[in-house]
């Protein structure tokens, strides 16, 4: 399922919203889905996009609950979402030489 290459390099990651989405919740165990759009600065439309490319992909998991009378989106990487984003970091930096 991974699209990872052999030196960590992840092409669906890579796109600038998802790995910035990425960075977000790999900092914290979950976070609202509005909270994430507001972080990034997009429509909801667009941050849901992302993260069905994510969830196809298996990095990413989303839960549902209630939460001050309405429903709630919450959204966290899987284990295999958290690997394949901290190798592409590692990746990005061996590329930059940072």
């Amino acid at each position: 399922m991974s699209s990872t290459t052999d030196d960590g390099f992840n092409p669906t990651i890579h796109a600038p919203q998802r790995l910035r989405i990425c960075a977000v919740l790999d900092a914290a165990d979950r976070v609202e889905f509005a909270t994430v759009q507001e972080q990034l600065k997009v429509s909801a439309s667009v941050l849901s996009k992302h993260v069905s490319v994510l969830m196809d992909k298996g990095y990413l998991g989303q839960s549902r609950a209630t939460r001050d009378r309405r429903q709630r989106v919450w959204l966290s990487l899987t284990q295999e979402g958290k690997a394949a984003y901290r190798a592409h970091v590692t990746a990005l930096k061996e590329i930059t030489g940072a």
